[in-house]
């Protein structure tokens, strides 16, 4: 058990090496060079927020090599408190492979059979970690497989029981599901224990059956979140909450490499929330007015973030941003 710690939000779930093509428009099959970058969906959010100035903790699994290793040290000198981590002789770390297609799309390829992240057990979960932060955010990929899908939802009992502000990106890889059955289920199954949920709009699709944006966030309203927040790449984001809606536009930028641009968009939606909430508190929505100016920061850090190739190289400290929306 890692000793008691305390920091404003923890993250759960996969930290792995991205391995980003340096060819724009081309797929995985095409690829021949690549960078490599440490990823993985709450470890770029955690990342995110530490740069904007808060503290975080990160709760995950690698393995006990090399790549292992390097993403430690990554979150260790990105300020991420580590304690929460564990590393298994037994598995390695997860790999995925990344190009951007000519239509814009992500060409992903993950090595996992299976990975260090996926191995995390229930008794591996930093209680007081979890149970001290004012937010626990965490994603779907960790629902995937046990034993990490029960380590996952004890950490979700500890921080409702606690009185966390919950976060939840239900992030699709069906490629990594046994079927689109299971994923959706498993998918919405982890929508019950969250306060907020940040989702695109291919993945509002998927679990609602529809493009809607209002159709759709009142879908998963339905499932206990009181806030909903789809993002529309470009075009910034929607928001929907049980007493507010509105649209945000996005920035005018010429993206590089969107990997983790939704992530950082997350990074900047919880430190934007960070100053209207009580810790501990039960949530109340804020107001259409303030969440206008949330999603505007969340939108901008997840701009800055698509500008260079790989995700946590990319995402922005606070005064960047400040930088940037003072200039577009």
């Amino acid at each position: 058990m890692a000793p008691e710690r305390m920091v404003q939000i923890v993250c759960l779930g996969e930290l792995l090496i991205d391995f980003v093509s340096l060819e724009s428009g081309v797929s995985l099959v095409e690829a021949l060079s690549f960078q490599k970058a440490a990823g993985g969906a709450p470890a770029n959010v955690a990342v995110g927020l530490a740069r904007l100035g808060h503290t975080v903790g990160f709760v995950g699994k690698v393995g006990a090599e090399s790549f292992g290793e390097f993403l430690i040290g990554v979150l260790r000198e990105n300020h991420v408190d580590v304690s929460g981590m564990a590393v298994d002789d037994q598995a390695r770390t997860m790999l995925a492979f990344v190009s951007l297609t000519h239509e814009g799309e992500r060409d992903f390829m993950f090595y996992r059979h299976p990975s260090a992240d996926m191995r995390l057990t229930p008794e591996e979960i930093p209680e007081q970690l979890i149970a001290n932060a004012a937010i626990f955010h965490y994603g779907s990929i960790s629902l995937i497989s046990e034993p990490c899908r029960s380590a996952t939802f004890h950490a979700l009992e500890i921080a409702q029981k606690s009185g966390c502000l919950i976060s939840y990106d239900p992030n699709l890889r069906l490629g990594l599901w046994e079927s689109e059955e299971l994923a959706r289920c498993e998918m919405l199954h982890g929508m019950t224990y969250a306060n907020i949920v940040k989702i695109n709009d291919d993945e509002l699709e998927f679990l609602t059956g529809t493009r809607n944006f209002q159709e759709g966030a009142a879908r998963l309203l339905e499932y206990g979140p009181s806030l909903i927040i789809i993002t529309l790449g470009k075009n910034g984001c929607y928001f929907c909450s049980t007493s507010a809606e509105g649209s945000i536009p996005g920035f005018p930028i010429q993206a590089i490499d969107t990997t983790g641009a939704g992530d950082g968009f997350v990074a900047g939606l919880l430190s934007g929330l960070l100053s209207h909430i009580r810790p501990h508190e039960p949530f109340a929505t804020p107001d259409k007015a303030v969440m206008e100016q949330i999603c505007r920061f969340a939108n901008a850090v997840g701009a800055i973030t698509s500008l260079k190739r790989g995700a946590i190289p990319s995402l922005p400290y606070q005064k960047e941003v400040e930088t940037f929306m003072q200039q577009v």
